[in-house]
């Protein structure tokens, strides 16, 4: 239950609300924490009237740069400018060591735990993962049995879901392998509030995410077939209708890369040609953001025009690389998620750096019955769903869908897992004039060629309507910039 304000709060946070989650800029006694203290400081300088004026002027040019998402299920139209928030979300150069070698650690293992799946399954054999679970999910990819990656290296690029519990540590909420999204709105974050606060920001000793785009080119150029000395990369697009085209044509432009779809791509003897003004040109890299399902008509979903017939024989080649590779949505999926601790000591010998959240199979009869006697105070997910969907929040819902979530998971349990309904942290924001807190989540972007880098920052996902836990940009999520500090 949320509490009044604290009589201590600075002046200006009077409708600035602590309870017992943790909040980013506040300590239990309702003192800006050391790192922020700058921020609160200067903001405080600050009259009301220029705080909206700079808010509008970044919401202007989110406008002219046309960054929109899409919001699912509105009746007065899906296209809207992504929701931004002034304020910006601070983490410490030793938070971010913790992070950092949490995420290192967890994408290490998960990569071997897909090329094992794919190929010997001692992990399976071995009884540490059920060879069930993996069998059943959506996301495996038979064909990719036997398939050897490049370098092992099956996902190029991966944006991992954090949030910060009550005692302050992060934990990792979800996986992201398949075809992660949001960096260009970490980038175009960055520029924006450069823009709006340049000398604080320019005192404040943040870290630089300027070098992301030349970073991922060049885990995209790790993983070329035969090390070709100069290969060429394109970055496979569903085309404009598709909610983050944006995004693929930011990172597009900023890698210097081409933007293709489907019909400008051509198979031929098993290598992949791109159409140009000059005539075909050989394509050695597919930065891919398209689903499995979508890629080659030949060999998956026979009705896609979003892909190229015969691009999986190519893959299965050799002669083209596809980033991320097929198949790696096995390690996306919520019910394989409960499993990441147990793999992380199977394949290194390390006990998990990052904690996962307490979750439920409902698989499993037992942890079904307490699920199905818990629904009011869990959260349900569907394991192979993103966005925010195929979810109920428990303490949130009425009872007429908690009835129907009953039905659904009693009719297909191992497509269900359960999580406690967690109060994650909450990050100042400025909202209608004034100050006030808001639960927010954070997705850094982990990249793996030559070897595994992350950028220091992340997207800091915002639930913006008062008391929502729900921060999905699908679901009218905002974002703000999230500052690494150098100290």
């Amino acid at each position: 239950m949320t509490t009044p304000s604290s009589p201590d709060l600075p002046p200006g946070f009077a409708s600035y609300h602590l309870d017992h989650a943790y909040d980013e800029l506040f300590n239990a006694q309702g003192k800006p924490r050391r790192h922020y203290r700058a921020l609160v400081k200067r903001l405080m300088e600050l009259p009301a009237d220029e705080l909206n004026y700079r808010q509008q002027a970044a919401d202007l040019s989110f406008l002219n740069q046309g960054i929109t998402f899409t919001v699912y299920g509105e009746d007065e139209g899906t296209e809207r400018i992504f929701p931004y928030d002034l304020i910006p979300r601070l983490i410490t150069g030793s938070e971010w060591e913790t992070v950092e070698e949490g995420l290192s650690q967890r994408i290490r293992a998960l990569n071997l735990f897909l090329h094992d799946i794919y190929h010997d399954g001692k992990i399976l054999a071995d009884g540490v993962v059920p060879r069930e679970l993996v069998f059943t999910c959506k996301h495996y990819r038979r064909e990719m049995r036997g398939v050897d990656v490049p370098h092992g290296i099956y996902t190029s690029v991966t944006g991992t879901d954090l949030i910060r519990m009550a005692d302050g540590s992060f934990v990792v909420l979800e996986d992201n392998l398949r075809v992660p999204s949001g960096v260009s709105y970490m980038l175009t974050n960055r520029q924006v509030i450069k823009r709006v606060f340049p000398r604080m920001f320019g005192n404040y000793g943040v870290r630089s995410i300027d070098h992301y785009g030349q970073t991922l080119l060049s885990a995209l150029r790790a993983v070329a077939p035969d090390r070709r000395p100069n290969p060429t990369i394109a970055l496979l697009t569903p085309g404009v209708y598709n909610s983050a085209y944006f995004e693929h044509t930011f990172l597009a432009r900023l890698m210097g890369i081409d933007l293709v779809e489907g019909r400008d791509l051509l198979v031929h003897d098993n290598f992949v040609y791109m159409r140009t003004t000059a005539g075909l040109r050989r394509v050695d890299v597919i930065y891919r953001r398209i689903d499995d399902d979508f890629i080659d008509p030949v060999v998956f979903r026979s009705d896609s025009i979003l892909g190229a017939p015969g691009l999986f024989n190519a893959y299965r080649s050799g002669n083209v690389t596809l980033a991320n590779a097929i198949g790696t949505g096995v390690a996306d999926d919520k019910a394989v998620y409960t499993f990441v601790p147990a793999i992380i000591r199977y394949y290194l010998g390390e006990e998990p750096i990052l904690n996962n959240v307490e979750t439920y199979l409902c698989e499993d009869e037992t942890q079904r019955q307490h699920v199905l006697a818990n629904l009011d105070k869990l959260v349900v997910k569907a394991v192979g769903e993103s966005g925010g969907y195929g979810m109920l929040i428990g303490p949130y819902c009425t009872a007429e869908e908690r009835e129907q979530f009953r039905q659904r998971i009693l009719a297909e349990p191992r497509n269900y897992i359960a999580q406690p309904t967690l109060s994650f942290s909450r990050a100042p924001c400025f909202i209608d004039g004034a100050f006030d807190s808001r639960h927010v989540d954070l997705r850094p972007f982990i990249l793996y060629g030559d070897e595994i880098k992350i950028v220091p920052g992340g997207l800091t996902r915002v639930a913006l309507k008062k008391g929502s836990l729900v921060v999905n940009s699908s679901q009218g999520g905002g974002s703000k910039d999230t500052w690494v500090l150098n100290r």
